[in-house]
């Protein structure tokens, strides 16, 4: 491990690790992300942004120089479907535009609490079917999803699925949150271990996007659907996670369906720390990975 990602885990713990006061989580979390999104990099110069819509969601159409024009991903954000943006993401899109060599659209669906749960799926699947109308071909594609995002993605592809809609290539999970009904071991093992998520919070961010709905729904919770024929998939998660236990379980879950699914467990890595790409190797290394293995499952190198 690197020393400037000791350095980034020091710097989440005491700046940025939530208190669990969940009474204020929504308001605080949001206040951070504005805050963020002014010290976020911009892309480099030669990046094509495009900021519009795509089937009625706001969006971010991403391209690099080795994009492309046949290679898209659909990018789903984290936040515990309260906050985030693809804003927040624009130094983290680019790079999965350059290293898988795609078109990536990122979108900013509709959150909790103000849209509860099916408003992220909704909005997902809206597009989705945009992206297929515009003639993007399924077997190009890949969803790639953060945390609640990553949950997102399998949500979507369970329900693509279920309706006998055409479903990408690949999915690429980014420390995915996929158990609404927060019901893994790593929650209390990696409580104390995890430098920047309290397991105190979930509990209420999970509520706010349930509204009273099933945790075990799987559109909702991913877990808790039959994964069986969905894409090949990649799982990247922390070693000290509390949401290691989310990703191992499905990566199980995947594998006993007769899923093509690739797990890796990264030693001491915080929450998603693909978003630290300026200042960690591993994040870059992370990225790549990811970015090799959208290539590979849509249509080879280049």
């Amino acid at each position: 491990m690197s020393m400037r990602a000791e350095l980034v885990r020091l710097g989440l713990r005491w700046f940025l690790k939530p208190t669990g006061r969940t009474g204020v989580a929504i308001v605080r979390r949001r206040a951070q992300i504005g805050n963020f999104e002014r010290w976020v990099p911009l892309p480099p110069a030669a990046t094509e942004t495009v900021r519009g819509a795509l089937g009625g969601v706001p969006a971010w159409r991403v391209a690099t120089p080795r994009s492309r024009s046949d290679r898209h991903i659909l990018f789903l954000h984290g936040g515990g479907y309260v906050s985030g943006s693809p804003e927040l993401y624009r130094h983290v899109t680019w790079r999965f535009a350059e290293t898988a060599a795609a078109r990536v659209a990122a979108i900013g669906y509709r959150l909790a609490p103000e849209h509860p749960f099916p408003a992220a799926l909704d909005d997902a699947a809206a597009a989705w079917h945009a992206l297929l109308a515009e003639g993007v071909d399924p077997r190009r594609a890949a969803f790639i999803g953060d945390s609640a995002g990553g949950g997102l993605a399998l949500c979507l592809a369970l329900w693509l699925r279920d309706r006998g809609e055409p479903l990408p290539a690949a999915i690429a999970l980014l420390s995915p949150w996929t158990d609404l009904a927060l019901t893994g071991a790593s929650l209390r093992r990696n409580a104390r271990a995890d430098p920047m998520q309290n397991a105190a919070d979930l509990p209420y961010l999970a509520a706010c996007y349930l509204n009273g709905a099933d945790p075990r729904n799987p559109y909702a919770s991913p877990l808790y659907g039959d994964p069986a024929c969905l894409p090949p998939t990649l799982i990247q998660v922390g070693s000290d996670e509390i949401l290691r236990d989310d990703a191992v379980r499905m990566a199980e879950r995947m594998r006993a369906a007769g899923c093509e699914v690739t797990l890796e467990i990264w030693k001491r890595m915080p929450h998603v720390w693909h978003g630290f790409a300026p200042v960690m190797p591993e994040a870059r290394r992370a990225i790549a990975r990811v970015g090799a293995f959208v290539q590979h499952h849509t249509g080879g190198i280049g």
